[in-house]
């Protein structure tokens, strides 16, 4: 058995560590500069973008400028996974970091509606396209910067530490929010002040692309390269040996995105309009459940190490429909320690599900095609159920006369499909479990 040297078994050990930071600094950076049209479309791009002759219908457009980056993910997933398959994952995330910064920068620079008109609306899609385009190929290079330099007992950790930066970079954009409003007021920040978390984005490209700089490209690929397995054509291989691991993916990929962006920006509009909150106080909230998240991550990818990945996954699901009905009901009590408790339920329920998601899905495919593979599943399942779910919120509280109900049996549809999908996947994973090489 060979044991390696002490001193090499400490450079990859800080090597690793290297990997891990460049992995989640990038990944939080980028869900930051993702997660803030989010948060303040209802409040701000709503009523400044967008013709008031209706306010549901100028609520639902600003909602469609974050479908629409959803919708554009799967293109730029790949793009920049064709590009990560045959050229390496370092190169690709230089340019998804480098892009990302510039769309949201030129958001916080943007005149509104009333100032240049229909234009207001177009420049603000043309910059959520190009978020869209940078998002679809960042998440799988920073999950395979993590997931590739892993010891084989670490990968479910791993594998869990980009999807912390969705987490970190929610509470980062929401602190930077929040200081914003109690820095500038309500009419100061609705007017001016919201563009700051916008522009300061700039600064942060910077910190990232610095960390990510001295990184190597990662061991698996190094090897896929030595042993002449790069693919000419990615897509192709994926779709033609591999179509069903990504329908698996897919499928996964439904209940760890839907309710994330229920509750994360389809509840500020809501708690404000229908249960009369402030949205500094929704903001909070989902701040708070952002911290348990993050704090439960690495416990549940932990976990995943002992009980399988299937296991804590399913468990995730099966916790995240017990508590999606109690959610809304204890936020419509006003009681604040009901609404902390349904809060923590939910971003403890949402850990065990987003901790093994990353890694479960990287487990489907071979290195030579993961980047592909994974990218398909995870960016494809976001345009069908992440874009859209504040859209369908919108519509099934109007439609049901102002109710929330519907919400929860939505959420409870998507669980069960999911659990179907991990069934699949578990089976795949037994058949092909030479793969995870």
């Amino acid at each position: 058995m060979h044991v390696p040297h002490p001193s090499n078994a400490a450079s990859q050990r800080q090597i690793q560590r290297r990997a891990l930071l460049g992995s989640l600094a990038g990944s939080t950076i980028e869900w930051y500069d993702f997660l803030l049209y989010a948060s303040v479309a209802p409040i701000v791009f709503a009523p400044q973008f967008f013709p008031q002759s209706d306010p549901v219908v100028a609520v639902l457009l600003a909602y469609f400028g974050h479908a629409l980056t959803f919708l554009i993910r799967p293109f730029g997933g790949i793009f920049f996974a064709h590009i990560g398959d045959r050229m390496g994952r370092k190169k690709t995330l230089v340019v998804t970091l480098a892009t990302m910064g510039i769309g949201t920068m030129a958001i916080g620079l943007l005149p509104t509606y009333a100032q240049i008109g229909v234009w207001a609306p177009i420049l603000l899609f043309g910059c959520r396209i190009a978020q869209g385009l940078a998002v679809g190929g960042e998440w799988g290079g920073a999950l395979l910067l993590a997931y590739e330099y892993a010891p084989k007992e670490k990968r479910g950790f791993f594998g869990a530490v980009p999807q912390t930066g969705v987490t970190f970079g929610l509470i980062l954009g929401n602190l930077a929010l929040i200081a914003a409003m109690l820095v500038s007021g309500p009419a100061l920040f609705e007017s001016f002040a919201w563009r700051i978390p916008f522009i300061l984005s700039f600064v942060l490209i910077f910190v990232g692309l610095y960390i990510r700089k001295e990184l190597d490209e990662t061991p698996a690929f190094r090897e896929v390269q030595a042993s002449g397995n790069v693919q000419k054509n990615p897509l192709g291989a994926t779709l033609r040996k591999h179509w069903r691991e990504v329908l698996v993916a897919i499928v996964v990929k439904a209940v760890e995105t839907a309710p994330f962006y229920i509750y994360a920006a389809f509840m500020i509009s809501y708690a404000k309009s229908n249960l009369g909150y402030s949205s500094n106080t929704t903001l909070a909230a989902i701040m708070v459940g952002a911290v348990v998240a993050s704090l439960m991550i690495p416990l549940a990818s932990a976990l995943s190490e002992s009980f399988g990945r299937q296991r804590v996954y399913s468990f995730g699901v099966i916790l995240l429909i017990a508590v999606s009905g109690p959610y809304f009901l204890l936020a419509e009590s006003s009681v604040v320690g009901l609404i902390i408790a349904s809060v923590l339920a939910l971003g403890i329920a949402w850990s065990f599900v987003t901790a093994t998601l990353g890694t479960m899905m990287s487990e489907l495919f071979r290195a030579e095609v993961r980047y592909t593979g994974i990218t398909l599943g995870y960016q494809i399942g976001a345009a069908l159920f992440s874009g859209t779910a504040p859209m369908l919120a919108v519509w099934m509280v109007d439609s049901s006369g102002g109710h929330w109900w519907p919400i929860p049996v939505y959420l409870a549809a998507l669980g069960l499909l999911s659990l179907v999908g991990v069934w699949f996947a578990s089976r795949r994973r037994s058949e092909h479990h030479h793969i995870t090489s």
